[in-house]
């Protein structure tokens, strides 16, 4: 089992920034697809954007494209997402996931993953 701790979440305006980040320990290794959920108040858990182990493939919602990037260091054990471009409906708790396996980008809904964070609120103002 991997441990999971999210970082970087805050208020911010809209059009601004945030780097969020995810500290990975116990069992880490490069065979964990790692994903960023986030849930708004009164809504579902949604994947946002996942990274295979070796970093090559990435996945993005639509509703992200073009704003948001993820990334991963391996040797630190760290998983990034940079939001750019922010805008209120960004606003949610956003948490870090990790799914151990060689599927990869196949199978990203919230039951495939094993290993969660406590999450990070982010909260952008108009």
């Amino acid at each position: 089992q991997v441990q999971l701790v999210e970082s970087g979440g805050g208020l911010v305006q809209a059009g601004g920034s945030l780097r969020l980040s995810c500290a990975a320990s116990g069992r880490t290794s490069t065979m964990y697809t790692m994903a960023w959920f986030r849930q708004a108040p009164g809504k579902e858990r949604d994947i946002v954007s996942a990274i295979t182990g070796s970093g090559r493939s990435t996945y993005y919602a639509d509703s992200v494209k073009g704003r948001f990037t993820i990334s991963r260091d391996n040797p630190k054990n760290m998983v990034y997402l940079q939001m750019n471009s922010l805008n209120p409906e960004d606003t949610a708790v956003y948490y870090c996931a990790a799914k151990w396996g060689a599927l990869g980008l196949i199978g990203l809904t919230e039951p495939d993953f094993g290993s969660w964070g406590q999450g990070t609120q982010v909260t952008v103002s108009s």
